[in-house]
Order: C-alpha cells, then sequence, then structure tokens
C-alpha cells in the first residue's frame, strides 16, 4: 500500500503492516492532535500523531537503509527482521500518548494499575518500576506492545518478531529476553535505539519537518537528506552505535539548533502555553473528574475530542474557558537564561490587589548532553570516511555546539482574565514593577 504524505510524498506500507495501522489502537492516533493547542496560534497545525508515526516509520526505514548499505548481515532474513522491528519500533513508539498534550498525564493512574507485565518480567534490575508512580505515555506504550489486542495482530502478522522485542527499542531499560538483536555476534539493539530516540533520531526528524510544514515557519527546517545519507555505524566491544560522517557535522550542528528555535518559538508560543496551563489548573483542580482509565479497552476511546466534550460539559471555570476558548491573556514576557525574582515580584503584587494570576515558566535546552548525570544514553560517534587513520569518537567532543547553547533559555511570563488586563497593566505602570 502506499500513503501520500505532503511531506515525504509516497511511504510504502507493506501488508503486515497495513494491519498494525488498521488496527483500533494505531487508529486512534487520529484523533490526537501532534501539537496540542498550537492550532490556537498557527491554525495549519491540525495533523495529528497517525501520520507523524507513519512518517517516523518511514524514516526510519530510510535511515536504516543508510547506516547498513555497506553492511553484509549474515542472512537475508537478518536483515529484514533488524530492518522491520526498526520500523515498526518508529511506527508505535507514541502508541501510548494521551489526549491534547502531556498535560493529561496528570489524571494517568499510578503505573501498578496498569499491569505491565513487561516490566514485572524483563525490566533490568537496577531500573525497578515504583508501582505507586504516577504513569506516563511510555508506560502506556509498552502496555499496548506488550499486552493488549495490538499485542495479537503484531504476533499474528510478523512470525519472526514479538512484541516485546520493539518495547525494547521504546524502552532502554528492558531486558531482551533471547538473542533478536545479534548478528555476527554483534549486539544491533543500541544502534536500533538510537535511530528512534536519541539527538539524531527519525521522531525529531519528522516532527521538526512536519511542524514546520504545517505551521508555516522555518525553524525547523534541515537537510534531512543529507543528515540521513551520511549516517552509518560503529562497532565498539561487541556492541553497534549510531555514527555520522564527519562531513555532515555542520548538518548535526543545524539540525539540533532548529529543534532549539522550535521550542522557543513554536511549542513555546504563549497561546499553547496558557491554554495548556488552564488545563493543568482544570486537571489539578478538586472538582475535576476527569481521569485517564487503566484499562486499554477504555484508553482507546480518550481522544482529543472525548476530553473536548467532557471540558465543554462540566462546570469548572478552567474547563469553560478552555472549551469557549476564552483564555487569560498575557500581560507579561520575559525572555532570560537567568532566573529572576521580577515574576514573582508581580504576581504578588497582583494578587495582594484581587487580581489573578497564572505564572508560566518554559524552559529550553539545547540538548540532553546537558542533563545531569543519571540520564541514560548511548554516544553517537562521528566517524571520517576519507581518513581511516582519524578514529571515531563522542559527537560531543566534535562540535562546540553544546559549549555555546549551553545555557537554559527561560521564558518567563505571566497571564490574567482579560477583564483584568487594564487595571494589571496599569499597576504595574504605576508601581515600576
Amino acid at each position: 500500500m502506499e500513503i501520500k504524505d505532503p511531506i515525504h510524498q509516497a511511504i510504502e506500507v507493506n501488508g503486515a503492516e497495513v494491519a498494525v495501522l488498521d488496527s483500533p489502537e494505531f487508529q486512534r492516533l487520529r484523533a490526537i492532535k501532534q501539537l496540542g493547542f498550537a492550532e490556537y496560534s498557527f491554525p495549519g497545525a491540525t495533523h495529528n500523531r497517525y501520520i507523524h508515526s507513519v512518517g517516523v516509520m518511514h524514516l526510519a526505514g530510510r535511515a536504516f537503509d543508510s547506516i547498513f548499505r555497506n553492511f553484509q548481515f549474515s542472512t537475508p532474513q537478518a536483515h529484514a527482521r533488524l530492518r522491520q522491528v526498526t520500523r515498526l519500533g518508529a511506527l508505535l513508539h507514541d502508541i501510548g500518548h494521551g489526549p491534547l498534550s502531556h498535560t493529561t498525564e496528570e489524571v494517568m493512574p499510578d503505573v501498578g494499575e496498569l499491569h505491565v507485565s513487561a516490566y514485572e518480567k524483563h525490566r533490568a534490575p537496577e531500573c525497578p518500576v515504583d508501582p505507586k508512580r504516577r504513569a506516563t505515555h511510555e508506560d502506556y506504550s509498552i502496555k499496548f506492545l506488550t499486552d493488549s489486542p495490538l499485542s495479537k495482530v503484531i504476533r499474528d502478522n510478523f512470525s519472526d518478531i514479538d512484541p516485546l522485542h520493539i518495547a525494547c527499542l521504546v524502552d532502554g531499560d528492558l531486558q531482551v529476553p533471547d538473542d533478536f538483536f545479534i548478528d555476527h555476534g554483534l549486539d544491533f539493539r543500541p544502534i536500533l535505539s538510537q535511530v528512534i530516540s536519541s539527538e539524531m533520531d527519525v521522531d525529531r526528524m519528522d516532527y521538526l519537518e512536519r511542524d514546520a510544514y504545517f505551521c508555516g515557519t522555518n525553524y525547523g527546517r534541515v537537510e534531512l537528506g543529507w543528515l540521513i545519507g551520511n549516517l552509518t555505524v560503529h562497532e565498539k566491544e561487541g556492541r553497534m552505535y549510531l555514527a555520522l560522517n564527519r562531513r555532515a557535522l555542520y548538518t548535526f550542528d543545524d539540525f539540533l539548533i532548529s529543534r532549539h528555535h522550535m521550542y522557543l518559538m513554536v511549542y513555546f508560543h504563549h497561546k499553547s502555553i496558557i491554554f495548556e496551563e488552564m488545563l493543568i489548573r482544570y486537571l489539578t483542580s478538586e472538582e475535576c473528574s476527569y481521569r485517564l482509565p487503566a484499562s486499554i479497552a477504555d484508553y482507546v476511546k480518550c481522544t482529543d475530542f472525548q476530553l473536548y466534550e467532557h471540558l465543554s460539559k462540566v462546570s469548572s471555570p478552567w474547563a469553560r474557558r478552555i472549551a469557549e476558548r476564552r483564555p487569560y491573556r498575557m500581560l507579561f514576557e520575559l525572555h532570560a537564561t537567568d532566573e529572576t525574582p521580577r515574576p514573582a515580584r508581580m504576581c504578588e503584587a497582583l494578587e495582594k490587589e484581587g487580581i489573578d494570576v497564572i505564572n508560566a515558566s518554559s524552559q529550553a535546552r539545547l540538548s540532553k548532553y546537558h542533563a545531569t548525570q543519571g540520564v541514560k544514553s548511548h554516544s553517537i560517534y562521528v566517524v571520517d570516511q576519507y581518513d581511516p587513520m582519524e578514529k571515531p569518537v563522542p559527537i560531543e567532543q566534535c562540535t562546540r555546539i553544546f559549549q555555546r547553547y549551553e545555557e537554559t533559555r527561560r521564558i518567563e511570563r505571566l497571564y490574567v482574565a482579560p477583564e483584568n488586563y487594564q487595571a494589571a497593566r496599569r499597576l504595574i505602570i504605576e508601581r515600576k514593577l
């Protein structure tokens, strides 16, 4: 089957993959918008996670072919098996995503209520799961993959791939029960996981291009053909890792910067942020009656439309404002790299005058290489195809992009009800806050 896509043009999907696409679990993603509330800022941004996931699968296949174009697998079956599981991991990486935005994770159940058997049987001992921890969309994804009707669809259509193998690419803390990812005595799991989730993964490649296209911006546009065409592999101690030819290093820099700017200019747009903040206020209030169910059969019914319908029927003022498109208005905005007490001072002064204020802080860093110790990730290597004497080195040692964008970018905003805007603005000016 061929899917027409405005980003990647014709996308080929084989018969077994069509069975996954046609499952109710995957079809649900048609009703989950990729960018949540962003359509109120960018009216074209109504694309969904269904077509994004199909695009990610397509790019995963392209990336696999580029990486292993000169690699000889032990058998054609081994090549086909690893390529297919990579495409499936990419296709299903977001299968558990909640309605509208990550905000609805506030009303997910404890992960213990999901009864994710894969965690119980195959989680690495050093990475236990606290059953009292609130679930995330990743937990639902593993549940969908390993213990749902979708699991049977996968088993029925892919004789040599178990749903757990796909889950092992989505969650790096799951233990592989067999030698599925081994060929020629080499472990391919690290590199295939990196294709799906890393600083240079196909998920980001698709959503940057797709979101930029539908939002009508240029921030996310990158040279994907050149970047993918220069992907390769580096073997270290029997494990295969993602690598990039040195000649494409500047494209990698541009890729990171494009993503950084998309966060600052699109994903953190003030209109999207205020709708998310109002939704948080409703979901965390005592009057909130909306909960995401632990039952997969019920979770399949949870879509953006179902949540909007709920918001339109309850009496909460926050829910009403969302349903009726009456958001708080932005009063103040500050872009900075350091924390500042000024927004807090403004909030205190306004609240003393009886003016309700929403204080929203959005933060972005260029890369997870900046993250504190304890974040588990595999290195991406840089290789020089024209200089065999040049040893592969981790990518963060080959570019100064991480140092140049070391700081955290902060956007501090204050919002008030439209009817309080003039009084709030006058108070700030008069008191020189």
